[in-house]
């Protein structure tokens, strides 16, 4: 059986002498010899020139709630349509989606059939289903679905298919999210921003140490991005998911919770639970007492919106005004139960809530 794919030359490079290239998708900056992949493993140079070999294939698409992602302050009980690729430019020990973003090992070779910036390739081994920009964004219409998610994995790595989709999206009146470790470049942020809505950013510790030995990567990147997305005026709310004697000591968290409030008090921050997978068997699932913990731990240090989830926790899973206390937005799992009449509206006091309500 002959696989083919398209292949979508990158628009972030930089040609580099010797026939390498730099791919400037996100902060590893990677040079890239003939023949070779990022660390990522789809973005390749073939001949000289950096192609997204991904494009158009799509190893997960989904119907999710757009509380999964997760994002809680942003269209409250609405179905949003996801998807996700192969490969990863993070290497986390802990991750749950390690089947398709640590899969990196499949050969490609050009064909050289095509028009644009887009050619025929063909791979040694299927890589995902074909989900061109124009299907996916027909898929959300027939299912009335107006969100659109690149998550799964990290959507840096196949930034020029989000790209291609979210601009089919939002010309259709839909909307985009990124649910992203955010080890985007400043670069990448400026190519999608015009079509990006939302973000969920993984802030997955608070030191270099951590980024390093388990995740492969930097902390200074993903809290640049931070900024950059708070100041864009994309909606941000932001994950740790916590793992027990390695990224959740209190001393950390109360960093974490003191940058994340000198950036905005009222940025949504989730707090979820892990458990074992991929390199790290030997994780002790979190427990509530721990995330109970952290809960409250951000909670003094001034964050005003905190959350809990892998865990059934109604009290710390809803949404609460807090000037009056009064509830908002009642959520038990994936279930939501929106309490006011003017979205976004505290009908006790007034209060206005930060988020995308509606429109």
């Amino acid at each position: 059986m002959t696989l083919t794919a398209t292949l979508r030359e990158a628009d972030l490079v930089r040609p580099l002498p010797k026939g390498y290239v730099q791919c400037r998708a996100c902060a590893h900056y990677c040079a890239i010899p003939q023949g070779g992949a990022g660390k990522c493993g789809v973005r390749r140079n073939l001949g000289g020139r950096l192609y997204l070999v991904t494009y158009g294939k799509a190893a997960a698409v989904h119907l999710d709630p757009v509380e999964k992602k997760p994002l809680y302050h942003f269209h409250p009980g609405e179905a949003i349509l996801s998807v996700g690729t192969v490969g990863c430019n993070l290497f986390c020990a802990f991750c749950q989606n390690w089947t398709i973003s640590q899969f990196r090992q499949f050969g490609v070779a050009l064909e050289g059939t095509g028009e644009g910036k887009t050619l025929k390739g063909r791979l040694d081994r299927p890589i995902g289903e074909d989900w061109p920009p124009e299907a996916l964004v027909a898929e959300a219409r027939a299912l009335g679905v107006r969100l659109l998610a690149y998550t799964y994995n990290e959507p840096a790595v196949f930034l020029e298919y989000a790209h291609d989709t979210a601009r089919l999206a939002k010309a259709a009146g839909m909307k985009n999210v990124f649910v992203t470790s955010g080890f985007e470049t400043e670069e990448a942020w400026d190519y999608i921003r015009p079509y990006l809505d939302a973000a969920n950013v993984d802030l997955k510790g608070f030191t270099e140490k951590f980024y390093r030995e388990i995740c492969g990567a930097r902390l200074k990147p993903v809290l640049e991005s931070l900024e950059y997305l708070l100041a864009a005026g994309v909606w941000l709310e932001v994950t740790t998911l916590l793992l027990e004697g390695y990224n959740d000591s209190e001393a950390e968290l109360r960093a974490m919770a003191r940058f994340l409030k000198g950036l905005s008090p009222e940025i949504p921050w989730h707090l979820t639970a892990a458990h074992p997978d991929y390199r790290m068997p030997h994780l002790t699932p979190t427990r509530r007492s721990t995330l109970e913990r952290a809960y409250e731990i951000a909670k003094e240090e001034g964050m005003r919106f905190v959350y809990l989830g892998n865990v059934r926790d109604e009290e710390r899973s809803s949404t609460f005004c807090p000037d009056c206390g009064r509830l908002l937005v009642r959520r038990l799992g994936y279930r939501v139960e929106v309490l006011w009449e003017t979205p976004g509206v505290c009908p006790g006091c007034g209060r206005r809530i930060p988020g995308v309500w509606s429109g």
